[in-house]
């Protein structure tokens, strides 16, 4: 089998296209202020004595993964479900 022919069942299985530049960050933000808001307020007694460098650190720290592995690929697969149901 060739390469072009590996490749065709997973570009039918995502017909959708990439997020415009505002879809992008709606979904950025759909994420990160949830998971922020969470964070401190799990975090936000123990981090309380840091000035607000330290503790911006902690939280990006934390909270970077969580959007950009946890979040995001859910976010990007509810964008698709909800653009192929439109096509349909």
């Amino acid at each position: 089998m060739s390469d072009e022919q590996l490749s065709l069942p997973n570009a039918r299985a995502n017909p959708v296209s990439p997020p415009t530049k505002h879809q992008l960050a709606l979904m950025i933000w759909i994420a990160v202020f949830p998971t922020l808001t969470v964070l401190n307020l799990a975090l936000g007694g123990w981090l309380s004595g840091l000035g607000p460098v330290p503790r911006t650190f902690i939280l990006a720290t934390i909270a970077v993964p969580i959007v950009i592995y946890g979040l995001m690929p859910r976010l990007h697969q509810v964008r698709a479900r909800i653009l192929t149901r439109r096509a349909t």
